[in-house]
């Protein structure tokens, strides 16, 4: 569990850089017309446009930009048809990835998503190769100053599942996905401002990597989440804290 909180900080400080590039805005912009296709465009009825509306926000995207890419999604344009698809393979140490995409393309994402693979030593996996390591959760990030024991009693009187430690001396509160908002919005309701809240994909078993192994996966990581049509990518690598502490020290 360790290293799934420091692996989930570490993409947070990697999102940062991914928006300098422009490329936030744009994978939450086609989140937002996919979400607002599946289930409508009305995000107190729809719970997966409302919580990419939320990460959308906190990512200070604004709301003329959210509202025109919901109304995107209403009209059912074509231009606008998106497949939503997961590949699954293997980095480095034989560390299980996932990568969720949105495409309208798939001949060229899969093209893509395999030559990052061969690129950065891994190798694509068959459907289901590794997707049976992860579960779907909610995550909800605090700072070192929240008041932990306060924090607990509201996010397991709320439905919380389980509250962790997060690297940096903070808490992660874990709730099943259909919890989350409700989880969320009892928190915030309560006082609790969190750094980060999103949906991650919470792996069963973890592989522990060094430092070679960490700087591997990292780059396997980055070529992924530098294609347009990739989402999200979820490892089960576990970083110790001294790999953590000099990983972070070169960012």
């Amino acid at each position: 569990m360790a290293g799934h909180s420091k692996w989930a900080n570490i993409k947070h400080r990697k999102a940062g850089q991914d928006a300098k590039r422009g490329k936030v805005f744009t994978k939450l912009i086609r989140e937002i017309v996919v979400a607002a296709r599946a289930g409508g465009p009305l995000p107190d009825d729809n719970p997966r446009l409302r919580a990419v509306v939320d990460k959308a926000l906190t990512a200070n995207m604004k709301r003329d930009t959210i509202d025109k890419a919901i109304a995107r999604g209403a009209g059912n344009t074509d231009t606008d048809n998106y497949d939503e698809v997961t590949y699954e393979g293997y980095g480095s140490g034989g560390v299980a990835v996932l990568v969720e995409c949105m495409t309208d393309n798939r001949n060229r994402t899969v093209a893509d998503v395999r030559h990052a693979f061969n690129k950065r030593g891994g190798n694509l996996g068959t459907d289901g190769s590794v997707a049976y390591l992860f579960t779907r959760i909610g995550q909800i990030v605090y700072g070192p100053d929240v008041n932990e024991d306060a924090l607990i009693e509201v996010a397991l009187e709320a439905g919380a599942n389980d509250i962790v430690p997060s690297h940096d001396g903070g808490v992660e509160v874990q709730t099943e996905f259909s919890e989350f908002l409700g989880v969320k919005d009892t928190l915030l309701a309560a006082g609790f401002s969190h750094n980060h809240a999103d949906i991650q994909m919470l792996p069963a078993t973890s592989i522990e990597l060094d430092l070679k192994g960490a700087e591997s996966l990292l780059g396997l990581v980055d070529a992924l989440e530098d294609l347009d049509d990739v989402q999200n990518v979820y490892t089960n690598a576990d970083i110790p804290d001294d790999v953590f502490a000099e990983l972070a020290g070169d960012e």
